[in-house]
């Protein structure tokens, strides 16, 4: 093999439980390897990235990965360590997240090598037409209820109420498991450290119905330094899809991260080598308020998730929001990344028609009320702390349509830190 891909993933910090007898079943041979994903949404968030991280290792230490999108159990809901039973989800849900995530996939794995090419495996085209009693008479009979109540996933559950839905999953991922051993060679599963027993309940599947051998591994949940969940922020998840959450914010995340986060989060996120990450935490340590560690994180994975393009405008946006910028950075951005970097500054609306002409900045902002009055204004004009447009500019300034942004929007600076949006219909 290429490369040994356990020592890889635990100087990462990559790995939490791993069975006995991988590590040497990996060094000995290809190994075809899965990791699942339920579609309850039509894009991926950045929890989702530690297992795409683990299968992008596992291609590169020559080994073929399989990205399980669970089209079957994501309508149903695993159980493992939830409060809550999941709302179900319909066929049609299910197949369009499906393809969504499909999409998305393709920017992390080589589906065209012809040796270890990525699959995209959907269980629901194995599962739509078993009959449940066939199920339960070929699959069910092999695994005691006695076994499956000693998962923690499902012991945890039992005080709040556990649904037999919810009950059956760790069979129905076992049985996933299973089929591709039969059809793709599959020995091994990857996944996060909830899913412990579901994997090893794979595992005792194949070794009870063909008598063969496979293996599990997890790696551990994320977690912030200050015990809050990975990957949440006051909007929500940080979801890998633009529109969900815009490439400026997406790189914001990774940039605002702690120092004791990012150290870990750079290892499991990106593909740099141990050598280059501890120059990084070199240099880092030398001048922390350069904040090089976190630029080189969020960096590496803004591209790798969007572009270089959108790294490069969400860097232009930070320096017009936090640095100086410039009236032809802001001209750049369009109308999504403008809203998403001033995000809760006051906007106020004026017309086209009073542009053409031109208007007095001191009569616009005492008409809509950006200011307090007049006076207030020509006060901030003398003292020359306004800017259209990262411009600055005197008492005499006058609005024109050229003032106008290509987002349609004239930005209004007052300080350092007071924004305002006049955008113009």
């Amino acid at each position: 093999m290429d490369k040994n891909l356990v020592q890889e993933l635990k100087w990462r910090g990559m790995i939490h439980d791993i069975m006995p007898g991988t590590e040497e079943h990996l060094a000995k041979e290809m190994t075809t390897a899965y990791v699942g994903i339920d579609p309850t949404a039509d894009s991926l968030h950045i929890g989702h990235l530690v297992s795409i991280m683990l299968l992008k290792h596992l291609q590169m230490a020559g080994h073929k990965p399989l990205a399980l999108v669970g089209g079957a159990t994501g309508m149903i809901g695993d159980p493992s360590f939830k409060a809550a039973e999941r709302k179900l989800l319909t066929v049609e849900e299910v197949q369009h997240n499906v393809d969504c995530i499909r999409q998305q996939l393709s920017r992390f794995l080589d589906f065209d090598n012809p040796v270890n090419g990525a699959e995209i495996v959907n269980n629901y085209d194995w599962m739509k037409d078993y009959l449940f009693l066939d199920f339960i008479r070929d699959v069910g009979k092999h695994i005691t209820v006695n076994y499956m109540m000693t998962k923690d996933s499902v012991k945890k559950r039992l005080e709040t109420g556990l649904s037999f839905t919810e009950f059956s999953y760790q069979l129905l991922q076992g049985f996933d498991f299973l089929t591709l051993y039969r059809t793709k060679g599959c020995r091994l599963q990857m996944g996060g450290s909830d899913q412990w027993g579901n994997i090893t309940t794979g595992t005792e599947l194949i070794r009870r119905m063909e008598g063969g051998e496979a293996f599990a591994l997890t790696c551990p949940l994320i977690t912030k330094a200050d015990g809050t969940k990975f990957g949440k922020t006051e909007g929500g998840n940080v979801w890998l899809d633009a529109k969900k959450t815009s490439p400026y914010k997406f790189y914001q995340f990774w940039l605002n991260c702690s120092d004791v986060d990012t150290a870990r989060y750079i290892r499991i996120f990106t593909l740099f080598s141990k050598e280059e990450i501890e120059e990084f935490e070199r240099q880092h340590a030398e001048a922390p308020e350069r904040r090089i560690l976190q630029r080189a994180l969020a960096k590496d994975i803004t591209c790798r998730v969007h572009s270089e393009q959108d790294y490069e405008a969400a860097v232009a946006a930070s320096d017009l929001l936090f640095g100086k910028g410039t009236t032809e950075q802001l001209n750049s951005l369009d109308r999504d990344t403008l809203l998403s970097v001033f995000e809760g500054v006051p906007q106020y609306t004026i017309s086209r028609g009073s542009l053409d002409e031109g208007v007095s900045l001191i009569d616009v902002a005492a008409e809509v009320g950006m200011f307090a009055s007049k006076g207030e204004i020509r006060r901030e004009l003398k003292q020359n702390s306004i800017s259209i447009n990262k411009a600055k500019v005197g008492e005499d300034c006058r609005l024109t349509a050229s003032d106008i942004l290509s987002c349609g929007s004239i930005l209004v600076q007052k300080g350092k830190k007071n924004y305002y949006l006049l955008n113009v219909e």
